[in-house]
């Protein structure tokens, strides 16, 4: 017979593991939104309706990167009205850091918050977390800004900040961002 916790962890595991989100999303509800890997979505900044659906959804964790002024306390209060976890990382091209991604990867490693929304206004800022990401599980600089490229980064100026952040070398000048 196996212990009480040993079954309430295996209970909780398989728990974590049949949540799903779905595959794809109207774009007019929540743009750009992809899954990212199972268990983490990331997209642009869901209308209202849409915020208020999450848990329908299937969501358990909200990640929001957008700044203060573009309206993270009110979205903290419909998120946090459903239930869901709300967790606030404030990113710009100019302060994107290794701490906001330390932040970020700490929420979405905690496989008892899946399913994640991981969101900023279009999902660049998604794609420069997800690249920086990338590179430190093992990809190539290349792949990394190829991953954050198909997870929504999308301009010089975050393509930039993740370059700084890990330490790659700056483009020239006048040189294509997107191969």
């Amino acid at each position: 017979m196996r212990p009480p916790a040993v079954v309430a962890a295996l209970v909780a595991a398989a728990a974590c593991t049949t949540v799903s989100v779905p595959e794809s999303l109207d774009p007019a509800s929540i743009p750009a939104y992809r899954l990212l890997r199972p268990g983490v979505a990331g997209a642009g900044q869901p209308i209202p309706q849409a915020v208020a659906r999450l848990k329908d959804m299937g969501f358990r964790t909200v990640v929001n990167i957008r700044t203060e002024k573009e309206g993270a306390a009110q979205e903290r209060a419909a998120v946090e009205a459903q239930g869901l976890r709300y967790v606030w990382v404030p990113v710009s091209a100019d302060s994107f850091s290794a701490a906001d991604v330390d932040a970020v990867q700490e929420v979405l490693s905690d496989r008892s918050s899946d399913p994640v929304l991981l969101h900023c206004a279009s999902a660049n800022r998604v794609g420069a977390v997800w690249a920086v990401i990338q590179s430190r599980e093992g990809k190539t600089l290349d792949e990394a800004l190829a991953a954050g490229r198909a997870a929504g980064l999308h301009s010089p100026q975050m393509e930039a900040a993740v370059r700084r952040v890990l330490g790659a070398p700056e483009l020239p000048a006048g040189a294509p961002v997107n191969p």
